[in-house]
């Protein structure tokens, strides 16, 4: 079995402004748990602990919550971003030669079977192999997008195609598995891609990649439409390695962090998320909405199809809106 990893967590996430502004994407909580954090527990139910990443954007603030958490987990800096490849060429000294490794995204979360990708890994005998997923026709556009032949072997890539033009629904998930040797194809101190550089030379050196198509649940959470669906889908259980305890009702579900305090005369629609160290006050209403840490919610206030970030008094009704330090951003929040 795989025994070391790698999580690529150097990215600066402007696509899920103003989330990441104030909070490196990796540490994003969906569920109240960092999505980084879930992924590490994930890798460790498969016996792996031995794990490096890259930092960039807010590093220290990376690495200075597993330095709290006294999580294992060796760190290096990025000055400049390197690339998917690059980056990982800079966490080369960390692995052993001859011997596989799994890549993921700090941000993405799933709970596939590391065991069977790697059993089919080890079956093709490749130096690389693409975890895949399938997806809706009309998503196409928001990924990476593979060809492969029905052995499995990679024909071609398209990124980011139109449905029309799509010659497949096989989504790139960002997760990986290489050998040792996938390191002879990504040069030092260049900026390198995996999708843009190291894939389309294989394909030109006749270098067979494989593909493994998960049926587990993945999510990229690059959006705000992709990060309020993933807090529904572990409330929905419908991520096997995130379950936390809810409260449910005829039409409602929630969960609540610690230190948390609710009037008794809040009620809730939808599925909606609330963090740690909250005062939620009489008669409020929370509908389809994600409540960070350390939020207080006046009486008789309305939070609907929302994000409250952390830290923030509200003591107006906020409708499909984000709010940080007191103040409605410009960016609509639209569920999906």
């Amino acid at each position: 079995m795989i025994k070391k990893a790698m999580i690529m967590a150097a990215g600066v996430g402007s696509r899920l402004e103003p989330l990441s502004s104030i909070i490196p994407k990796p540490l994003v909580p969906v569920a109240n748990i960092p999505v980084m954090d879930i992924l590490i527990n994930h890798l460790g139910t498969f016996g792996i602990k031995d794990i490096i990443s890259n930092t960039y954007y807010k590093s220290e603030e990376i690495q200075n919550h597993y330095n709290e958490k006294n999580i294992r987990i060796s760190f290096i800096k990025e000055e400049n971003l390197s690339g998917t490849a690059g980056g990982v060429k800079k966490c080369q000294y960390f692995f052993n030669e001859n011997e596989d490794f799994i890549v993921m995204s700090g941000d993405g979360l799933t709970d596939i079977d590391i065991e069977k990708a790697y059993k089919s890994h080890e079956k093709s005998g490749s130096i690389a192999t693409i975890i895949i997923k399938e997806v809706a026709p009309e998503e196409t556009e928001k990924y990476g997008i593979v060809v492969a032949d029905e052995n499995g072997y990679i024909k071609s890539f398209q990124e980011k195609p139109n449905k029309h033009e799509a010659n497949s629904n096989l989504a790139n998930t960002g997760i990986y598995i290489f050998n040792y040797e996938i390191f002879k194809y990504i040069p030092e101190n260049t900026f390198y891609d995996f999708a843009k550089n190291v894939f389309p030379t294989l394909l030109k050196n006749n270098i067979k990649i494989n593909t493994y198509k998960m049926s587990e649940y993945w999510s990229d959470i690059g959006s705000l439409s992709s990060y309020h669906q993933s807090n529904v889908d572990i409330l929905n259980q419908k991520v096997l390695c995130c379950r936390p305890q809810t409260i449910s009702g005829y039409n409602y579900k929630y969960i609540t962090g610690n230190n948390t305090i609710l009037d008794t005369t809040v009620s809730m629609e939808g599925v909606c998320v609330i963090g740690n160290n909250c005062r939620i006050g009489r008669n409020a209403k929370i509908i389809n909405s994600i409540i960070w840490n350390n939020v207080k919610i006046s009486d008789n206030v309305v939070i609907e199809n929302s994000i409250i970030l952390s830290g923030t008094n509200i003591e107006e009704s906020v409708r499909r809106q984000i709010v940080k330090e007191d103040k409605l951003k410009e960016h609509t929040y639209i569920t999906v």
